[in-house]
């Protein structure tokens, strides 16, 4: 039988060359968002039904698949993000996505993974043993560190010219990772928002050759929780980690979401962007809004948020508020939509968030007038 981490190299190889035939095959058709989620759900079941074929008795943590809370319990989890840097990837000429497909053991943490750069025809896997990047000696060159060209952290230039770094916005995750892992830059910071399939197989790779991982307050990335949000990490030449780390304490000091505060939080920004693509919605999810039925599965509301009329007029949310407990999470808002040529009308939201494992289950909403009538 194959071994895990041959098998993950197979597999992130296979489907990242299946995502270079649909680029190819299709990007006349299909462009940005689009053409991002075709190569998505097409990665996504070719990864699974390899899986299922290879290692039946495995669970799996999947970007593009509804979560099983029973994976937790599980011995053995794959943890994958079949197109990790799909908005990149619906654009000509990127290259930074890239596949991502990690083994998770119980007891063991990370044991194996892959990460594909399908543009690049690269391949990097905990199976090959990678030494650790020829960085330049420290203090010969300016450190560069690698961040999220539409999500850097708030803090991150702050700690840049803590450390005499520059910073260069790039696009993946799984690229930031490997440009570390390939010496081209010193560190990769995030902050602010993402999952366990972001990092997965980035830090499993990251960590195989010998580069320093951890969150953004020096604590494990812990993998397979039962609310798959993992909001920060840092992946930095072990050489460097002591004076970054110290820069981040300093400057880092800006409250994470919780698990489900940031579900939520995806849901309400999606009424604004109108693209629900990170929104975790349950199959069987609901929505009722002032009573009546709005949504009565996850592909209907996710549909709703990006193609309803109703969702056009919205302008701006303002003065957002969560408050959570247990599975819960409130949400209140104001909304200004446009009413008519020149015209603004403000509404009161509360939605309230049903968020048991991994996914909204459901979705209450009252709106009311602002200022209420008296």
């Amino acid at each position: 039988m194959t071994d895990d981490a041959a098998l993950a190299t197979e597999i992130a190889a296979g489907a990242g060359e299946l995502l270079l035939t649909i680029r190819a095959t299709e990007q006349d058709e299909l462009y940005g968002r689009d053409l991002g989620r075709r190569g998505d759900h097409a990665a996504n079941a070719f990864i699974l039904g390899r899986l299922a074929a290879e290692r039946p008795g495995d669970a799996v943590l999947s970007e593009e698949a509804a979560d099983d809370p029973g994976r937790v319990h599980a011995e053995r989890v794959w943890i994958i993000d079949p197109l990790d840097g799909s908005k990149e990837y619906g654009w000509p000429g990127h290259v930074d996505w890239a596949v991502h497909v990690a083994l998770w053991q119980a007891g063991r943490g990370l044991t194996d993974g892959a990460v594909a750069q399908p543009a690049l025809g690269a391949v990097y896997s905990t199976r090959d043993h990678i030494a650790a990047a020829v960085h330049e000696p420290l203090g010969r060159l300016r450190p560069s560190i690698v961040v999220s060209g539409s999500r850097p952290p708030a803090f991150i230039r702050a700690v840049a010219r803590a450390v005499g770094a520059d910073l260069v916005p790039m696009g993946s995750a799984g690229a930031k990772a490997m440009a570390v892992v390939r010496g081209e830059a010193d560190a990769y910071v995030h902050a602010g928002g993402q999952w366990e399939w972001d990092s997965a197989a980035p830090v499993a790779v990251a960590q195989a050759a010998g580069m320093f991982c951890a969150r953004i307050d020096g604590s494990p990335l812990e993998y397979n929780r039962p609310h798959p949000y993992l909001p920060d990490l840092v992946i930095c030449r072990p050489d460097w980690a002591p004076t970054l780390m110290a820069a981040v304490s300093e400057h880092a000091d800006t409250p994470t979401d919780s698990a489900r505060v940031a579900m939520a939080r995806s849901y309400i920004h999606s009424l604004i962007s109108h693209d629900a693509s990170h929104v975790r919605l349950a199959e069987d999810a609901w929505r009722v809004e002032n009573g009546q039925r709005t949504g009565n599965s996850g592909i209907e509301i996710r549909d709703r948020l990006e193609n309803g009329a109703e969702y056009r007029a919205i302008r701006r949310i303002r003065d957002l508020t969560f408050r959570e407990w247990h599975h819960d999470v409130v949400a209140r808002f104001l909304l200004d939509i446009t009413s008519g040529p020149n015209e603004v009308t403000t509404v009161s939201v509360t939605e309230h968030f049903d968020i048991p494992a991994g996914d909204i289950r459901s979705i209450v909403a009252i709106i009311e007038p602002n200022p209420p009538i008296s």
